[in-house]
């Protein structure tokens, strides 16, 4: 390879580093090593430099050439044999495909992938591929996946590996918390967004962070502090140096700006989003018709306005319809709650009351799923709405039936945070140790029956290690519970940050820990144990001015993969292991077979 093709895939790669970094420099780095690449036939150049325009046309361009450019990178990495950078073109294509509305097409190209990617991509790549399939859950409403496919890739694509991917994912939870109605969380996570991308040069995802703000300022009912940042969004070219020509959102800044009171405002950013072309995605339509009757409304041209909402209220009545976010159906029939009360209709005022009431229960169930199936929760907030639905019809003045639905609202609003609140609060005693944070007993016996039944109708095994601390009595003894507490805490913390997600890590009794590591065989656990016990070695602790370092510990090891044993058969079998790693001098850990069954 010559020193010309040498530079041409440094500058691809680079390239690649700087997606999300700094999009503007990405963007003329890849031009340059692509040119590069074709005048010098080097190939690997190519399909990089392609690779990045690819990504980078999904913003800054058009759908179309996006996915002819990833197409053209996933070929040539076909060719070269490079399966990493084919998943990562087959990742960005799927994107193209579900911003496009063709949802289904886009988790069938991607999901496949998912195994695979795990095994080859690492930090920033894996994180664009959990990403990509999270945003395939997320717009066919799976906000379970689409949360646990987010903090994974979170986790593995943090600031110090991800070259800026976590603030993707940042503005990206904040949308999914904005589906779900959680407005506080959402502007959270958006303000973690604008922080880091603040010290990065990607114009459109400040572009996007600044229109999640706007969403959860203009729902939480402060439209008016969002003003400044409609402006700005407004203000933003669309190329390359600003928002991109991709995902205007104009209809959504026209809401924010009606809401806050400036209809001057508002007409102007829905002119600007009539002039788009094509109709749009579902919440495009529906935002769409919002903003033109909110404006409508206050020209005074209330029936002009009921006409607007009209002509979409099939669409917005449709829970089958994919990429249609609860989110803005709640807003679509709330709006036209008050036309219809401004009109003297209290009676379908309050069916469309009704209707965004029963849209928020779906939320509030969505969310409820997404946040460990909260069964409690579910029942309260049923009881809650049989409840507001004797005080409707009870209530003959619609001035009156108006003040009870508002109070009831707020009611439940507050009894929704207090349940959740005490559902998680007493999940966490009933299933966490107060010391190290992790899983306790209890939690063990609950989930290795499910684990163990779960992996033989999968016909993949299951691993469980049984961990003890060694000489742990001793330190003890000479030092007190005190250090022996901070050694437990230390140990706790050192499982958190090296077990996978799927992974389960629980304080078995004492100095002793049980590990579940589903999909995984005994010599795969094993070599993952034994990883755990040679990090362990390193960590040192001061202790009055002693250093207190070189700890070890024993494990045994076992797998589900052979006959079929109950729980307590398999934990004797990974505790016998470790007795024998004991009593072969500690240190080290032991993987053995399971007994055959009776």
């Amino acid at each position: 390879m010559t020193r010309a093709t040498t530079r041409a895939l440094a500058q691809a790669r680079r390239a690649w580093q700087l997606l999300h970094a700094d999009a503007p420099a990405a963007g003329r780095i890849a031009e340059q090593a692509l040119a590069l690449a074709l005048k010098n036939d080097d190939h690997p150049a190519e399909a990089w430099a392609r690779l990045v325009r690819g990504y980078h046309r999904l913003n800054f361009g058009t759908l179309v050439e996006a996915a002819d450019e990833l197409r053209r990178a996933r070929n040539r990495f076909d060719a070269l044999g490079d399966r990493a950078g084919h998943i990562l073109a087959e990742a960005g294509f799927a994107r193209s495909l579900w911003r496009g509305g063709r949802y289904r097409e886009a988790i069938d190209t991607v999901l496949p992938l998912r195994d695979e990617g795990l095994r080859v991509l690492r930090h920033a790549q894996r994180g664009v591929l959990l990403n990509t399939i999270a945003g395939c859950y997320s717009v066919i409403g799976d906000s379970e996946r689409a949360f646990a496919y987010m903090y994974q890739a979170l986790r593995d694509a943090g600031p110090a590996h991800g070259h800026g991917i976590d603030a993707v994912l940042h503005c990206n939870l904040s949308n999914e918390l904005l589906q779900l109605g959680d407005f506080e969380e959402a502007l959270r996570h958006v303000e973690q967004g604008r922080e880091r991308a603040a010290r990065m040069n990607n114009p459109f995802l400040r572009s996007v962070l600044l229109i999640n703000r706007i969403i959860c300022l203009t729902e939480m009912g402060r439209a008016a502090e969002a003003l400044d940042d409609v402006r700005a969004v407004r203000d933003l070219p669309a190329d390359a140096q600003g928002r991109g020509g991709n995902a205007k959102h104009f209809e959504t800044l026209a809401i924010a700006a009606l809401a806050a009171g400036d209809p001057t405002l508002g007409e102007e950013l829905l002119a600007l989003a009539d002039a788009l072309p094509g109709a749009g995605l579902p919440d495009e339509r529906l935002e769409r018709v919002i903003a033109q009757a909110l404006l409508d409304h206050q020209r005074d041209r209330l029936g002009e306005a009921l006409d607007t909402l009209a002509t979409q209220r099939a669409l917005a009545a449709d829970d089958r319809v994919a990429g249609l976010s609860l989110r803005v159906r709640c807003q679509f029939f709330h709006c036209a709650s008050v036309l219809h009360e401004a009109r003297g209709d209290s009676a379908q005022a309050l069916a469309d009351l009704r209707q965004w009431q029963s849209l928020h229960l779906q939320q509030a169930q969505r969310a409820s799923r997404a946040r460990y199936q909260a069964a409690a929760l579910q029942t309260e907030l049923l009881r809650l709405q049989h409840r507001l639905e004797e005080n409707d019809a009870q209530r003959r003045d619609s001035e009156r039936a108006r003040e009870a639905l508002a109070a009831a609202n707020s009611r439940l609003s507050r009894r929704v945070d207090e349940a959740q609140a005490l559902h998680e609060s007493l999940r966490q005693q009933a299933t966490r140790d107060a010391l190290t944070g992790l899983f306790n007993r209890r939690h063990l016996d609950d989930t290795l029956p499910a684990l163990l039944a779960q992996a033989r109708r999968a016909a993949e095994p299951l691993a469980i290690a049984l961990i003890d601390l060694d000489h742990f009595k001793s330190v003890n003894d000479r030092f007190g519970h005190d250090v022996g507490d901070r050694l437990l805490e230390a140990f706790g913390r050192l499982l958190q940050r090296s077990l996978r997600a799927g992974d389960t890590a629980c304080r078995y009794g004492g100095e002793e820990f049980c590990l579940l590591l589903p999909a995984t065989g005994g010599l795969a656990a094993q070599r993952l144990v034994d990883q755990l016990l040679q990090r362990w070695r390193r960590e040192a602790f001061e202790l009055d001015g002693l250093t207190l370092q070189g700890l070890s510990f024993s494990a045994g090891v076992v797998d589900s993969d052979g006959p079929l044993l109950d729980p307590p058969a398999v934990l004797r079998a990974a505790d016998q292991a470790l007795l024998m790693a004991k009593q072969l001098g500690r240190n080290r850990v032991l993987a053995t077979a399971l007994p055959a069954a009776a």
